[in-house]
C-alpha cells in the first residue's frame, strides 16, 4: 500500500471514528470558531491542571480534513504541558505551510495530514482546530475559567 493511501486511511479512520468528540464537563477553557469559506465549525474544550492539558475534546461539523485534524489534535495534546501543546500547534502550522519537515516520532498520526499541503484551499481546514486550541489555551481566563469566542 502506497504511503498516500495509508495517510488517507488514517484520515478516514479519524473522520469515521473521531476520538474525543464530545462535551467536556468542567472544562478549563473552551473556544469556538468556524471557517465561513467551507462551513467547517470546531469547538475545542480543554482541561488544564498544573500546566498540563489533562483532557482535550472537540465538537463540530465539517469536512473530513477538519474533523480528522481535530480528532488527531485532541490525542496529540492530551497529557502534554501547555507550552508543548502550543509548540506542537506551531509546528503543525509550519508543516501545513510547507516550512517544517515533520518529525514522525513527534507528529504521530498528524503526519497523515502532510499531503493536504498539495491542496492549498484545504490547509485552513486542517489548521482550524489548532487555531481554536491555541485560542483556548492562550485566551484570557484560560487558566481560571471557561470562556468562549
Amino acid at each position: 500500500m502506497a504511503l498516500d493511501d495509508i495517510y488517507k486511511e488514517v484520515i478516514l479512520d479519524h473522520y469515521k471514528s473521531p476520538r474525543n468528540k464530545r462535551e467536556l464537563p468542567g472544562a478549563t477553557a473552551t473556544c469556538h470558531r468556524n471557517n465561513p469559506l467551507c462551513g467547517d465549525e470546531i469547538q475545542v474544550a480543554v482541561t488544564v491542571d498544573d500546566g498540563v492539558v489533562t483532557a482535550a475534546t472537540f465538537q463540530g461539523a465539517g469536512c473530513s480534513i477538519s474533523q480528522s485534524s481535530a480528532s488527531m489534535m485532541t490525542e496529540a495534546v492530551t497529557g502534554t504541558k501547555v507550552d508543548e501543546a502550543l509548540g506542537l500547534a506551531s509546528s503543525f502550522r509550519g508543516m501545513m505551510a510547507g516550512e517544517v519537515d515533520p518529525d514522525e516520532d513527534a507528529f504521530g498520526d498528524l503526519i497523515a495530514l502532510k499531503g493536504v499541503v498539495k491542496y492549498p484551499i484545504r490547509i485552513k481546514c486542517a489548521v482550524l482546530a489548532w487555531d481554536v486550541l491555541q485560542d483556548a489555551l492562550q485566551g484570557d481566563g484560560a487558566a481560571e475559567g471557561t470562556h468562549a469566542h
